[in-house]
């Protein structure tokens, strides 16, 4: 069932058509990811379903009753309530549930001022006030901006269970991957519906865009013969001949397919000689938090190192260490003198809203060398999709999107041979981000980056960093998907040995019983298991009545951050010991009616 209709809606800001006679149905329950290059209308589309924002013409039209709960990407919260009392300001009844959501997204310490807050905090607020809220349609703006990987794993699991509708945008291509089953695409004014998550989309679109060309050169072979026809000097007496000639000037006044511009980068070799950068012994703390303890690598030529761990474990310290930023409190980092460093920060950085697009490349060359040649700031700029209106306008009038891919630009102009990147995710859209990591992958020099984004860690990265959380780096080769792996084979390899050793003690345990069943090869319990029948019922009714009590002690414990932390872990644990006592009840009572099955047949 359709719950909202977008019918033929246009918008205009400035000389710049964002949506020119679009339409899209959303169904109840539907999970939509929106997809295109930054400053077509990804934003302006969910700021016009919530309501912020108007079309120029057409309607939003919305089932009666429905309530839509936003996530902004740049929330305003610049007040002095503090970190419970803003999330629990619409949710007082249910402030248990307010807790838990902000312990999943880290936030343990409730106490705090927003105004006290940084950027990426302030976003978990937000979105730990935007889901304990009540609502039918969730409107999400890049979610997983500031959220490590447990967060957002989380976040993945939350909304698979959400009976809702859900529209979000975000350049997580395996979030979208996770979470989605309907992609719409914004492309130069309309709007492109594929039923499907983001790998589907790729294939569908794929073939959108080549039925488009067959289509058109169908329609140009068939102009070429009907120009043909009109040049031999025909005559529009007759209505079939004025028919012909009104097809050759709907033929002609037809729109051909607009072909996708894409950024062009490429890579200039820059000489680096044997030293690069090392990294003797390196420790940093704040305050009695340890961030690196002892740390020492040597980056190899052409290497491409890839840093993940949780928020606030010291990720963007190193780097900011690595750019000659921060010094660490110990050690020392060597950078050989060939080396030219370029730094992409995470923060938003501080440009001169003033300032024109053309003159903030310009401050760094008039021109720039490429594999090409040396190109003019406005001959980059135009690889970069900005336009020449675009270029002599101020710096203010772009979006958050294409400011973070001017700043790119600035970056990579600059000739480096060792990058640095902090979360290149954040703000950039996925049409930029994949030419960003070809141009990584035919870079000439060294990458080290910081990134949650697990496709783009998967595509640029050869050996992955892990912090610890105790000031150790653990090393992984090849990328996120290999990192996972070898994780999990560690992580299996550790309960093997426990699983070994209990299964060796089960078979001294059992000996007997075991011994016996083989000789009268007849089913029957063992003493233990027939001891465990007759009280499994009993263990399961304890097990849900604890359950039942620690949900009881987590609404009354709410306020109470360290208690609250202990109660999710008693329920984690009580919730598998739960799920193994049902298992083992299904094996049980299978046992018994074989059992009673083969009494009644000998």
């Amino acid at each position: 069932m359709n719950i909202l209709n977008i019918e033929h809606i246009s918008k205009v800001f400035g000389e710049k058509t964002i949506f020119d006679d679009a339409s899209l149905g959303i169904q109840e329950s539907e999970k939509v990811g929106i997809v295109g290059i930054n400053g077509m209308g990804k934003t302006t589309l969910l700021k016009m379903i919530a309501g912020e924002e108007t079309p120029d013409s057409g309607q939003i039209v919305k089932q009666n009753g429905l309530k839509i709960a936003y996530l902004q990407q740049n929330p305003n919260l610049n007040t002095q309530m503090s970190i419970l009392e803003y999330v629990s300001e619409r949710n007082s009844d249910e402030n248990w549930k307010v807790q838990s959501i902000l312990t999943q997204l880290g936030i343990t310490d409730w106490t705090p001022s927003l105004s006290t807050l940084s950027g990426g905090q302030k976003r978990k607020v937000e979105l730990a006030k935007v889901l304990s809220g009540d609502f039918d349609v969730l409107l999400l703006d890049e979610p997983t901006n500031h959220l490590d990987d447990a967060m957002i794993s989380w976040l993945e699991e939350y909304l698979k269970g959400f009976k809702g509708t859900v529209i979000m945008v975000t350049h997580d291509r395996y979030f979208l991957d996770q979470t989605t089953d309907k992609i719409i695409e914004i492309s130069h004014g309309k709007i492109y519906a594929y039923e499907s998550n983001y790998s589907g989309f790729l294939e569908l679109k794929a073939m959108r865009e080549e039925m488009e060309l067959a289509s058109e050169r169908k329609r140009q072979s068939i102009l070429r013969m009907e120009l043909e026809w009109a040049k031999r000097g025909c005559r529009a007496r007759s209505t079939k001949q004025r028919a012909r000639l009104e097809r050759l000037e709907d033929l002609k006044n037809a729109q051909a397919p607009i072909k996708e511009e894409t950024v062009v980068l490429d890579s200039v070799e820059t000489r680096m000689g044997k030293k690069t950068m090392e990294l003797h012994h390196i420790s940093k703390r704040y305050g009695d938090k340890i961030l690196l303890d002892d740390f020492s690598y040597t980056v190899l030529k052409n290497q491409r190192i890839g840093i993940i761990g949780p928020n606030g474990c010291g990720k963007s310290t190193l780097l900011k260490m690595m750019a000659g930023m921060i010094e660490p409190d110990l050690g020392s980092i060597e950078v050989g003198e060939t080396v030219k460093i370029g730094y992409f920060a995470q923060e938003e950085q501080d440009m001169d809203d003033r300032q024109r697009v053309i003159d903030y490349v310009k401050d760094i060359g008039e021109y720039i060398t490429t594999s090409d040649g040396k190109l003019s700031a406005s001959q980059l700029l135009e690889r970069f999709l900005f336009t020449p209106d675009m270029q002599y306008a101020p710096i203010g009038k772009l979006s958050g999107g294409e400011k973070r891919r001017l700043y790119l630009l600035g970056v990579l102009a600059q000739n480096i041979n060792l990058l640095l990147i902090d979360e290149a995710g954040n703000h950039l859209d996925i049409p930029t981000l994949t030419i960003l990591e070809d141009y990584l992958n035919n870079f000439q020099g060294i990458v080290i980056t910081v990134s949650h984004d697990r496709y783009f860690l998967d595509n640029v990265v050869d050996k992955i960093f892990e912090f610890d959380g105790q000031g150790h780096l653990i090393p992984y080769e090849g990328g996120y998907t290999d990192y996972a792996n070898a994780k999990k084979k560690r992580g299996e390899e550790t309960s093997s040995v426990f699983q070994k050793t209990e299964e060796k003690e089960k078979k001294h345990t059992d000996y007997k019983e075991w011994k016996h069943q083989s000789r009268t090869a007849k089913l029957k319990f063992t003493y233990k298991e027939q001891k465990e029948y007759e009280t499994i019922d009993d263990d399961i009714a304890s097990l849900e009545q604890m359950l039942e009590q620690i949900d009881n002690d987590m609404q009354k414990f709410a306020t109470n951050s360290v208690k609250l932390s202990e109660l999710m872990k008693a329920k984690e644990e009580t919730e598998s010991a739960l799920e193994e006592k049902m298992e083992r009840w299904v094996y049980l009572n299978d046992l018994a009616e074989k059992i009673e099955t083969e009494k009644k047949t000998s």
